[in-house]
């Protein structure tokens, strides 16, 4: 078993449980892509069981604390094994689920979704990468299915010296599914879809959409960045007269479309836009347009810390849009994906974009991951997802 020798000062976060260890936190010691390293601290004690990546700012993420544990099969089994129950005693309302979730599962690099029978993973780590076939087939044991996608073709795999990979792993078939969420149906392809294929994280979150259309009676719902149209299924199904979806991407509204129809409402109520969102908002002031309810859900904008500042531009820009479209008294449901955005100083945008629009506004909710995106409490950078629900004052 090769060593990884800490510099002094630097087993701090690892003694608190945080799951990954830095390339300037190594004083000694180097292995291959992917393989199995003793973390020691600088006077030698063991401090964790780690995957190691020589190509990866985060040299070492860590499989386990536990000195006594071993890094094989059986391993690999019981925390799969842990993730899928967890994930069945939250009796989640779809069977669109996240069965693994990285680092806060013990499993980091790891993402496994579940859309009906179909299991979809990402193996975004030389560890995970490393032991890609051992996970494989004991997801298939844990859960009982037989199809196994591989979507690991995310960017993280760059920062990790790993070429992106595609294609089933465990059985074939047809890629597209249908997947039953909070009483609609939403269709997806696994294996051209964001992500894993959908956005499931935001399932609470259309959710509440869905039940505030209703108990306001919002007439006309703008969902921005919409997609496939989660939210636009959401409002409709809440009793919404009238829905515009606006999204760059064609065959993500044409996918919407087929959305709406699968739920059995009337494409009358619906208006999809291929168009950026910022200028569709300015055209909308222009014309003198007004919402009761703005969903404003974009793309990750700070993949990393370098980018914050420039993200919290764009992010107040178009909250700033999206308040002066709303009708007083009505509702803009916000969020941000990006990591190196925190929940706090997501809040402070959002309120100078209030600010500059020349707006009183209100939190009424705060919404984050669904429960089967659980975040890991010494992992703070698992928090991603946050939201707010915010309430134009009249």
């Amino acid at each position: 078993m090769k060593t990884i020798r800490l510099k002094a000062g630097k087993e701090r976060s690892l003694l608190r449980h945080h799951p990954w260890v830095f390339d300037g936190a190594i004083d000694r010691g180097r292995a291959d892509p992917g393989e199995t390293v003793r973390v020691e601290s600088a006077e030698g004690r063991f401090l964790a069981w780690g995957a190691y990546a020589p190509s990866s700012k985060i040299r070492v993420r860590v499989w386990s604390f536990d000195e006594a544990e071993r890094i094989d099969a059986a391993f690999f089994e019981r925390r799969l094994r842990a993730a899928v129950q967890l994930r069945e005693r939250l009796a989640i309302d779809s069977d669109g689920v996240r069965l693994v979730h990285g680092e806060s599962d013990g499993l980091p690099g790891l993402v496994v979704d579940r859309y009906g029978d179909v299991l979809v993973a990402q193996f975004g780590s030389s560890g995970a990468e490393r032991h890609k076939a051992v996970i494989a087939d004991a997801l298939l044991r844990v859960t009982g299915l037989q199809r196994l996608y591989e979507r690991s073709d995310a960017s993280v795999r760059q920062l990790e010296g790993l070429p992106p990979a595609t294609g089933w792993l465990r059985g074939d078939g047809p890629t597209e599914c249908v997947i039953h969420e909070n009483g609609w149906r939403l269709s997806l392809d696994v294996a051209e879809g964001h992500k894993t294929g959908y956005y499931l994280d935001q399932r609470d979150s259309r959710r509440a959409c869905a039940e505030l259309t209703r108990r306001f009676g919002w007439g006309d719902v703008l969902n921005c960045y919409s997609y496939t149209g989660g939210f636009t299924v959401a409002a409709l199904a809440g009793g919404a007269r009238h829905v515009t979806s606006i999204d760059s991407s064609g065959p993500a509204l044409e996918r919407a479309r087929r959305n709406v129809a699968l739920n059995g409402f009337d494409a009358a109520r619906c208006t999809f836009l291929d168009a950026d969102v910022n200028a569709s908002l300015r055209a909308f002031w222009a014309e003198g347009r007004r919402f009761d309810a703005i969903v404003l859900d974009p793309p990750k904008l700070a993949p990393s810390a370098a980018h914050l500042e420039r993200a919290a531009r764009a992010y107040k820009d178009v909250n700033r849009l999206g308040f002066k479209l709303l009708q007083p008294g009505g509702v803009l449901f916000t969020y941000s994906c990006s990591g190196a955005v925190g929940v706090e100083l997501f809040q402070k945008i959002v309120a100078s974009a209030a600010h500059e629009a020349g707006v009183e506004a209100t939190i009424l909710a705060r919404h984050g991951g669904a429960p089967d995106h659980p975040t890991g409490l010494a992992f703070p950078e698992g928090e991603y997802l946050k939201g707010l629900v915010v309430w134009r004052r009249p």
